[in-house]
């Protein structure tokens, strides 16, 4: 064939390949189109699962009169005007090519009511073939009615799933939309159904609401509300305690300026975030904003705009890493209250043995009698000190020791009520942290091999080699390159001696090309202090005093992570007073 200029409305069809993949997508482009146009309500009515009717109405700014015509033509935006427009873009849409992809494949009416003019105005688009604008009855704002999708392009709609399916998909993205944009109010009907009923939240505590409404309760009653700025990048949102934590990542949304996105550099970062406080294998849920020069940002990688790029990915690496892992950090009994004053900072182990120091000691007020009526019990005495007046601001967060159960749990009475702690889990935790900050304060030590092991890579893997030696040798590894595509480990952390170092290397390398930056080493340094924490733990079936079962409590108070011990497992379980006159009746 010969070269020809293709018709508008096939390169329209063309492009719709791109924009419009199925219902939701045609969804995602009108609903963004209607936060650009600053709408406050939104109304989106779907039927047939969005293959019948999609219409999305707005009390945004409006289009006026002779700009309606414009809006349906191809690169026709009013979001950017030039190139330093494009390169800091803030806007979700910007390319002018939503509505006329989706007008090439639907049958669509676009009816606007702009706030300076005196009424509403209305075109159609069949078939590729646009009305003249008429006069209609609308309030300030936008409505896009989208009807038999695919109409005119049977191969695209015999791809379409089931009605159930389809609409599936819509409701993700309006739920992920409506997380992004909390001031804004959004209803969803299916079939003439209320499906769901988002008012506009503005305080923390509406947005806490809504984001119980589109994760559910479960979500809501174990998040953290993250609020992080530094060096010009901002991140706010919830993000879940460890407790809360699922099989897959289908919990997990990105929003960078506004605009939802996936990305694997911000993935990473969070998983590295939660290493050490979930089960392998089980992933965190969260939703997090993040805010930063659109400058430094590309919005232009993907075409429908589901991905991103950055600049400096490696600095936001760190600052979503650092900004996660402080939020985590004050997982413990009564944070974020003040700690204990009369826990000592000495070592809670010792050479291998049970060994706590800076307990509470009876005399010293009303601590201190509770403490030797607790003691009294213990023995099996009566006492009048069991009822002395020990005021609520003397009690620590887990209260203190009553008994210990089967030689594995300790058995501890606070102001709610009962707590029970799995010792051999919470000494774990405690140990562990105190090995990590033992090895953050240190140098990689490095351990020459005597047998340097020659791998075979890529060629682009050895030229990544070749430019990343530097960082290589501040995570413990010396990697030279010996040929096209073969690199030389001479020498891996002392602490992972005895790793396959050749695994470590492969695993270092493919890190670094995907996100730029890798934590393997930190990780498996981790891992092996861990071990050593789990190891000289105290062991089931050891018999605690209460000393050491009170200087055990103290000491998780003011360890960090101490909810979970290394593996993701709870350390502690609380029961309230009114859970236990539940579970007997009382007052019925």
């Amino acid at each position: 064939m010969p070269i020809q200029q293709l018709p508008s409305h096939l390169i329209n069809q063309i492009a719709a390949g791109e924009v419009v993949e199925r219902p939701a997508s045609v969804v995602k482009e009108l609903v963004e189109n209607s936060l650009d146009a600053g709408a406050n309500t939104l109304q989106v009515d779907i039927v047939a699962g969005g293959q019948k009717l999609i219409r999305v109405r707005d009390d945004g700014a409006g289009i006026p009169k002779d700009e309606l015509q414009l809006a349906l033509s191809r690169h026709a935006t009013s979001k950017i005007s030039s190139l330093d427009d494009l390169e800091a873009v803030v806007s979700l849409g910007f390319r002018g090519e939503a509505l006329p992809s989706i007008a090439a494949v639907a049958r669509l009416t676009l009816c606007s009511h702009a706030a300076d003019a005196q009424s509403a105005w209305q075109i159609e688009v069949d078939g590729g073939e646009i009305s003249a604008a008429r006069p209609a009855a609308h309030p300030i704002g936008t409505t896009v009615a989208v009807h038999d999708l695919f109409y005119n392009t049977p191969a695209r709609r015999r791809f379409l799933r089931t009605e159930r399916t389809e609409f599936g998909h819509i409701e993700k993205w309006l739920r992920r939309l409506a997380l992004s944009r909390p001031d804004v109010a959004f209803t969803m009907t299916h079939n003439r159904r209320t499906v769901l009923q988002l008012p506009s939240a503005r305080t923390p505590e509406q947005r806490l609401a809504r984001i119980a409404k589109i994760y559910g309760a479960a979500f809501a009653d174990q998040a953290l509300y993250l609020d992080y700025e530094t060096d010009g990048i901002a991140l706010s949102g919830w993000i879940s305690l460890p407790t809360f934590n699922r099989s897959q990542p289908d919990m997990q949304f990105w929003f960078v300026n506004g605009r939802s996105i996936t990305d694997k550099t911000l993935a990473h970062a969070a998983r590295h975030a939660y290493r050490d406080v979930l089960f392998h294998g089980r992933y965190p849920a969260y939703a997090l904003s993040l805010t930063m020069d659109p400058a430094v940002v590309d919005s232009n990688a993907h075409p429908a705009k589901h991905e991103i790029r950055f600049r400096d990915g490696r600095r936001v690496h760190g600052v979503v890493t650092q900004a996660l892992e402080v939020a985590l950090r004050d997982t413990r009994p009564g944070a974020p209250g003040p700690s204990p004053a009369a826990v000592s900072s000495e070592p809670a182990y010792k050479q291998g043995a049970m060994h706590f120091q800076g307990a509470y000691r009876p005399g010293s007020g009303a601590i201190g009698e509770t403490l030797a009526a607790y003691r009294t019990m213990a023995a099996g005495a009566t006492s009048a000190a069991v009822h002395a007046d020990t005021g609520p601001a003397d009690i620590p967060p887990l209260g203190f020791a009553v008994a210990q159960l089967a030689g594995t749990y300790v058995l501890a009475e606070n102001r709610e009520g009962l707590v029970v702690i799995d010792m051999h889990a919470a000494h774990e935790r405690i140990l562990y942290e105190k090995l990590k900050r033992g090895f953050d304060d240190k140098a990689v030590v490095r351990q020459p091999l005597l047998v340097p092991i020659t791998i075979a890579v890529s060629a682009g893997e050895a030229e990544l080699v070749e430019q990343s030696t530097d960082l290589l040798e501040k995570l413990g590894l010396v990697i030279d390159r010996a040929g096209p595509t073969s690199v030389v480990v001479r020498e891996v952390p002392a602490l992972l001696r005895d790793s396959d170092a050749e695994a470590l290397a492969r695993d270092v390398l493919a890190d670094l090309a995907q996100v730029g930056q890798s934590n393997r080493i930190e990780d498996a340094c981790l891992d092996t202090l861990a071990t050593m924490a789990c190891h000289h733990s105290v062991r089931a079936n050891r018999l605690l005093t209460l000393d050491e079962m009170n200087a055990l409590m103290r000491e998780m108070e003011t360890t960090d992570h101490a909810d979970q011990c290394n593996h993701g497992r709870p350390t502690w379980m609380a029961i309230t007073m009114a859970d236990l006159d539940r579970l007997f009746l009382r007052g019925r």
